[in-house]
C-alpha cells in the first residue's frame, strides 16, 4: 500500500479570520489558495495513479483541498476523518488504514504539524516530527503490506512549487 499525504492549500489569514468571531475549523481556502491547490493536484496527477480512497480532515480548508484532489483525479468523494484533525494522534489513523491495506494508493489530506508527525511516526515510530509539509506540498510513503509505525519507506517528498511546475 502506498500512502499519499497532501497538506491543505493556502487558507484565509488566521488572525483576520479569528477577528470575525468564526471558528478556525470553518476557515476556507483563499481564491488564490484554490488555484494553487488545483495546480499542485495536477502535478500530483503526473506522478501518481488515482487514489482508491481519499480521506480528509473535517476542517473546511482540508475538505476543500480534498475535493479539488478528487476532481483532478476523477476519484470518489473524500471521506472526512476526525483522525486527520490537527490535534489527532498519528495512531488514531490505523483503524481506518488497516482495512484498506490491500489498496494500491490511499490519499490523506490534512494539516501541519499533524501530517509531519504522522509521516515521521510511520517511518520511524518516533513521536516527534522531522518532516514539514508546506501548504499544498505532498509526500508518498510505501507502507508495505500493512500500515504500522516504523514500517514505512519515504518514496518522495515534493514542495508545492515543484508540484505546480510538474502540473504545467
Amino acid at each position: 500500500m502506498k500512502l499519499l499525504l497532501f497538506r491543505h492549500g493556502p487558507a484565509a489569514d488566521r488572525v483576520a479570520w479569528r477577528a470575525t468571531g468564526k471558528e478556525d475549523f470553518l476557515r476556507p481556502l483563499t481564491p488564490d489558495g484554490r488555484a494553487r491547490t488545483r495546480a499542485s493536484a495536477k502535478g500530483l496527477h503526473r506522478v501518481v495513479d488515482s487514489p482508491a480512497a481519499i480521506a480528509t480532515s473535517p476542517f473546511a480548508r482540508a475538505t476543500q483541498t480534498a475535493d479539488v484532489l478528487a476532481r483532478v483525479f476523477g476519484a470518489e468523494a473524500p471521506e472526512e476523518l476526525r483522525a486527520l484533525a490537527p490535534d489527532a494522534e498519528p495512531a488514531e489513523l490505523l483503524p481506518w488504514l488497516m482495512p484498506r491495506a490491500s489498496l494500491d494508493l490511499v490519499a490523506l489530506v490534512g494539516h501541519e504539524p499533524h501530517l509531519g508527525r504522522l509521516a515521521s511516526w510511520l517511518l520511524t515510530r518516533s513521536e516527534g516530527s522531522f518532516l514539514e509539509f508546506k501548504k499544498g506540498g505532498a509526500c508518498l510513503l510505501d507502507l508495505g503490506d500493512r500500515p504500522r509505525p516504523g514500517g514505512a519507506r519515504l518514496l518522495w517528498m515534493l514542495a508545492p512549487a515543484q508540484l505546480r511546475r510538474l502540473g504545467r
